[in-house]
């Protein structure tokens, strides 16, 4: 199992209320839709950057409240474009959205921690926060969490894929780490495996646990079954570090994955999940 934010969207689950599950589909197929739009093969680069040039124009279209044009993105816009009238949703997350799958198309580098959360803050976060708004929750503290945890999410899944990334064109090591730790860009899409780049996603991994740590509480802070699901999702994403660092972080080599016998501890973990103290909660 990945904990890729799409494949591990909670699609109609059965901790998603029912009433939720149509707005959660509908999100679940726009994005996914979009991502596939930017990584379709040996499509040309600007004819991917022209389908989502046409595809924001159709989610512009819909948020303005005009019909779905005919073609295949209309199973796809409409129950959008409902789940949008019913709930309310922002577009600012939608478009952020497709803001991220148009860099993904440019394969860029990142220059420091901080452009790759950037990056993280269109690509990742807006999941969290349109989930979020279903539940009805928009206090900065919740806001806050949710980015967090959804951040760690993506960077997670990022050192998970090292291998199948890198040989690809796909850099999301930031320079100055990769920098510090003496390993090129050459070296990962080489997969040439060695002590500074294990160290390397040694440094990486414990960046994305610190930062799921700090939106974890946001888990206990919400009601009812959105609340274990966020719990389940957590830990699923521990998890997944936890395997990486078995492997001695050779993720450039082998793809560390969670299966069926998994489940039992992710649901013991989840169980037994502790919010946190008191006296650190206020100081955090």
């Amino acid at each position: 199992m990945s904990v890729d934010h799409y494949e591990n969207f909670p699609v109609a689950s059965w901790l998603c209320p029912p009433a939720l599950r149509p707005a959660v589909q509908a999100l679940y197929w726009f994005a996914r839709t979009a991502d596939d739009l930017a990584d379709e093969g040996d499509v040309p680069a600007c004819e991917r950057l022209a389908r989502l040039a046409a595809y924001r124009a159709e989610l512009a279209r819909v948020l303005a409240d005009a019909p779905p044009s005919p073609g295949p993105w209309r199973t796809v816009f409409e129950p959008l474009q409902q789940a949008v009238r019913r709930h309310r949703l922002p577009a600012a997350p939608l478009f952020d959205l497709l803001s991220a799958f148009e860099q993904d198309v440019h394969l860029p580098t990142y220059a420091d921690r901080a452009a790759l959360l950037d990056y993280c803050r269109r690509s990742a976060n807006p999941i969290g926060r349109l989930l979020l708004h279903l539940y009805r929750v928009d206090d900065a503290t919740a806001l806050a969490r949710s980015d967090a945890v959804c951040s760690a999410l993506q960077l997670i899944n990022f050192w998970q894929d090292l291998g199948v990334d890198a040989p690809r064109g796909r850099h999301y090591v930031p320079l100055a780490d990769a920098h510090r730790h003496g390993v090129t860009l050459a070296q990962l899409e080489a997969r040439d495996d060695t002590p500074a780049v294990r160290a390397l996603v040694r440094d990486l991994c414990a960046w994305a646990r610190a930062l799921m740590l700090d939106g974890a509480p946001l888990a206990h802070a919400l009601p009812g079954r959105v609340g274990w699901e966020l719990r389940l999702v957590v830990q699923g994403g521990l998890r997944v570090l936890d395997r990486i660092a078995r492997l001695d972080h050779a993720t450039l080599r082998q793809r560390p994955t969670l299966g069926a016998a998994d489940a039992l501890p992710l649901l013991w973990r989840a169980l037994t999940m502790r919010p946190m103290p008191a006296a650190l909660e206020r100081a955090a």
